[in-house]
């Protein structure tokens, strides 16, 4: 082809494109420009770059909203951000104007939200920062006995009788610039909100004004939200109240320890004085606990870090720098502060709020009564508001707590027997016969002395002989096993001597540890023979007691106790001998208000301690006194009461005679003299006394022995707690009329050694032929007593543990001329009827429960006299000699 006909290369990017990119005006450039546009670009790489140079100023025009097709014009845009016709990193700097506008409309926000908010929260009121109050215990007779409770010992002071002196200590310490700022510290503010919102403290940053506002929340929250809301207060206090009324205000509702709110309480609570007579080392040691009670008060706090060691080292210390700070700030001078170098002493907690002596044991039990009948809570007891009407008579406490602790005195010296002496305590409480109140009780020394145990409501002491009476009144309900459930009398006999053997109500004998025949202990050797139970009672023998308590059941003696009022948590549960001589625990105020049973013939009261509660005005439901129960018989009651009445004129209790009028009760003492008690009573006052040894910080609170205590070889029941007693009730009857006891009717069948009533027998044509009363063996057991409303029992030679020769209507082999026949015993053997080709004499009762290997089974009638069939017996086997048993 020929080169005319073949076309030129075309350069790239070059033809009717090129031509019309070079035809567009260039960004920034225009018609305008005083510079010629060329029509076409050049052609190759370089033509290439142009273009595209070309385009990218185009978007940078677009974006900075100078001159182009679409771009927008600066002054269109609300807010210049980031900045047009800025390139880079400068585009992101704001400019002055808008930090500016910025700041103020921030600032318009804060101000007009802070003017919302502080208008809508109200004035403080003093008065309602105080409403969680003490409680006030009262006397029987509404005079107060105490204020005190929980965590609201307040009482509120004016700022004339707060001390320049305190004023000055909590200013220099707390807030130096509280006379001049208007209620907030901003920069501690920020500080404070920088915290909370990272995580850390949330104290810091109050002024005083803002720590009183903290004071009217009763909750301990701390959040952002509350922050703001005593923000908002602060500066309304600050520019409406003055600086008198916020600082005695926080001075009055701020919380010191020692369960004190406010000067006030803090000043008695820690130096036994009103806040007005603070002198200035006192009050640095006030305004020191501000920082914290917890970690400052010398008594210790909650919290390993919070010992009294620590504490009070942490006190003394921040005692001295409140004082170097008031010089430092111009509040103190230095010749004045050099007057205090030594660290001011403290009464004792206890002793400053009124809790000393009685009162703390007084305040205790009255609580707990509270807190059981109304379900109050004890969080919210601790509140405070509640004014408590107590049983307890002043004049009551004050003579059982002066016979005791003159007792004492006379009684122990644990400088001269300091081995014997140590760790011997005292309990008593006395109970309204007639109602079950707790008129008085002694607790122990008193919480001031650091002895918080209340030893008249305390548990672990057993009663010992005390318990008896509970078994006599079983049995003279229920009978024996043998009286076909008639109860038996007071004059029925049970051998009495030491070492008998004791048996179960199979009628075989209890066996002890190594297997061999359990022989109860009387107090002592003594062979006391046959006796009555009421003699038993007054001469607290063990073993009559030890054995009719087999004979009755222990469960009904557990009920007639129970009946009374004491607790079945109290109780032994063992049915064991010992159960029947006093193994129990039943409290002093438990033991007090049983026996105030017996007084009232039979009529229960359980004991209380409160007969009214007031909360904002208004009594409580369910302090009425409780109703009465009738517990036993009015028979029964005044029988018992018989009995104890012959404890005090001629027994054991004889050192109560001196009371000088009608009253009853009854002595115990435990092994080992590990305790002693005496209960008794008067027709309007019924009184425990218990003594015993224990170390009331010990772990286990183990009892000791208190043999050679008081310098004496062993303490009865009938010693230091009956003199106490009867001290006590001289004082507390001083002017009362004397009453007598009701006259008790005979009730009861006499137990015999049968089994069963019989009536009167002819009188015996014989003379009586006593004999040596011995144990029984495991060969010949004892049998119970069966009841006789008639004669006198008489004895066979397998009967002798319930039977007194001495008073039997036959000798124990049948009288040559034909003596009565005995009950008969175990096994249903009745006793020799005497000679029958003389004429055997009437045949015996029913025959006792079988226990003995050769016991017969009672199934034959005697052959003899009006002898009836034995009752059933062990085996079948009667023997030869049987035959003429009657």
């Amino acid at each position: 082809m020929s080169e005319h006909r073949r076309k030129p290369p075309q350069p790239q990017g070059g033809g009717r494109a090129a031509s019309r990119r070079a035809a567009q005006p260039r960004p920034g450039r225009g018609a305008g420009s005083g510079h010629d546009v060329p029509t076409a670009s050049p052609s190759g790489p370089h033509a290439e770059q142009t273009a595209h140079a070309g385009r990218a100023d185009a978007r940078r025009a677009g974006r900075r909203g100078t001159a182009g097709p679409r771009g927008k014009s600066r002054g269109d845009r609300l807010v210049d951000y980031p900045r047009a016709g800025k390139d880079g990193w400068k585009r992101f700097v704001p400019s002055w104007k808008l930090v500016g506008g910025t700041f103020l409309g921030f600032f318009a926000v804060i101000v007009a939200g802070a003017g919302i908010g502080i208008a809508s929260v109200g004035t403080p009121d003093p008065n309602k920062a105080a409403e969680a109050q003490n409680n006030v215990f009262q006397w029987a007779d509404g005079t107060q006995m105490v204020a005190t409770g929980g965590s609201t010992n307040r009482q509120i002071v004016p700022i004339d009788q707060i001390p320049l002196s305190m004023r000055n200590a909590v200013i220099a310490a707390e807030n130096e610039s509280f006379e001049t700022d208007k209620g907030v510290d901003p920069t501690g503010i920020v500080r404070a909100v920088v915290n909370m919102a990272t995580g850390g403290s949330t104290q810091g940053g109050s002024t005083i004004t803002q720590q009183y506002v903290k004071n009217m929340y009763l909750d301990s929250e701390q959040t952002l939200k509350r922050k703001v809301t005593e923000l908002f207060i602060s500066i309304r206090l600050g520019v409406s109240e003055s600086k008198d009324t916020v600082l005695a205000g926080y001075l009055n509702t701020a919380y010191y320890g020692r369960d004190a709110y406010g000067i006030q309480a803090a000043a008695r609570a820690y130096f036994g004085k009103d806040a007005k007579d603070l002198d200035p080392s006192q009050s640095a040691f006030l305004a020191a606990l501000l920082k914290g009670p917890n970690l400052y008060n010398p008594d210790g706090g909650i919290g390993t870090a919070a010992t009294p060691e620590a504490n009070e080292k942490r006190a003394r210390g921040r005692w001295a720098w409140v004082l170097d700070r008031e010089v430092a700030v111009g509040r103190m001078e230095q010749s004045e502060r050099d007057k205090y170098k030594e660290f001011p002493a403290r009464v004792d907690s206890e002793q400053a709020r009124g809790m000393s002596g009685q009162t703390g044991y007084l305040v205790e039990v009255a609580k707990q009564y509270v807190l059981k009948t109304t379900g109050i809570t004890a969080e919210k007891m601790a509140l405070g508001g509640y004014t408590i009407r107590t049983t307890f008579e002043k004049s009551k406490v004050e003579a059982l707590s002066k016979a005791v602790e003159d007792t004492r005195n006379d009684f122990l010296d644990e400088k001269k027997r300091p081995q014997y002496d140590t760790f011997v305590q005292f309990g008593a409480a006395s109970v309204d016969v007639k109602s079950g109140a707790i008129v008085a009780l002694y607790g122990g020394p008193g919480w001031d002395h650091k002895h918080f145990t209340n030893n008249a409501n305390t548990s672990g002491v057993p009663v010992g002989s005390t318990w008896k009476p509970y078994v006599l009144a079983a049995a003279m309900e229920y009978g024996t096993q043998n009286s076909k459930g008639s109860g038996i009398s007071v004059d029925s006999k049970y051998l009495a001597d030491d070492l008998t053997v004791i048996t179960n109500r199979q009628g075989k004998p209890l066996r002890g540890k190594g297997g061999e025949p359990f022989k109860q202990k009387n107090e002592s050797p003594q062979a006391f023979g046959y006796v009555t139970l009421d003699e038993a009672m007054r001469q607290s023998i063990n073993v009559p007691f030890a054995q009719l308590i087999f004979d009755v059941g222990h469960d009904k003696v557990r009920g007639v106790a129970r009946s009374t009022g004491i607790l079945d948590e109290s109780m032994d549960p063992d049915d064991n001998a010992s159960f029947a001589l006093g193994t129990s625990t039943p409290s002093a105020i438990r033991m007090a208000d049983s026996y105030a049973t017996f007084a009232a013939s039979g009529t229960h009261h359980e004991p209380f301690s409160v007969t009214k509660v007031t909360e904002d005005g208004q009594d409580l439901p369910g302090f009425e006194p409780p109703k009465s129960v009738r517990a036993m018989d009015d028979a029964i009651a005044d029988n018992i009461t018989k009995v104890l009445r012959n404890v005090v004129e001629n027994g054991t209790g004889i050192k109560a005679k001196k009371l000088g009028r009608p009253a009853a009760g009854k002595t115990g003492t435990t092994d080992l003299n590990k305790s002693a008690w005496f209960v008794g009573y008067t027709p309007e006052l019924s009184t425990s006394v218990a003594l015993f040894r224990n170390d009331p910080n010990s772990k286990d609170k183990a009892l000791m022995s208190m043999n050679n205590v008081g310098g004496v070889d062993s303490i009865h029941g009938g010693d230091i707690p009956a003199v106490i007693w009867t001290e006590y009730m001289r004082e507390a009857l001083k002017g009362t009329p004397i009453k007598q006891f009701p006259e008790p009717e005979d009730i009861g069948v006499t137990a015999d050694a049968s089994g069963a009533p019989t009536p009167t027998p002819p009188a015996p044509s014989y003379s009586p032929s006593p004999t040596p009363s011995a144990p029984p063996s495991s060969s010949a057991p004892p049998v119970s007593p069966s009841p006789s409303r008639g004669g006198r029992p008489s004895c066979k030679p397998w009967a002798g543990l319930y039977c007194d020769p001495e008073t039997a209507g036959g000798t124990t082999d049948g009288a040559a001329n034909g003596g009565i026949g005995g009950n008969g015993g175990n096994g249903g053997n009745g006793g020799n009827g005497g000679n029958g080709a003389n004429g055997g004499g009437p045949g015996g009762d029913d025959g006792g429960a079988g226990g003995f290997p050769d016991g017969g089974a009672g199934e034959m009638p005697s052959p003899s006299g009006s002898g009836r069939p034995g009752r059933p017996g062990g085996s079948t086997n009667w023997g030869m000699n049987m035959g003429a048993s009657g």
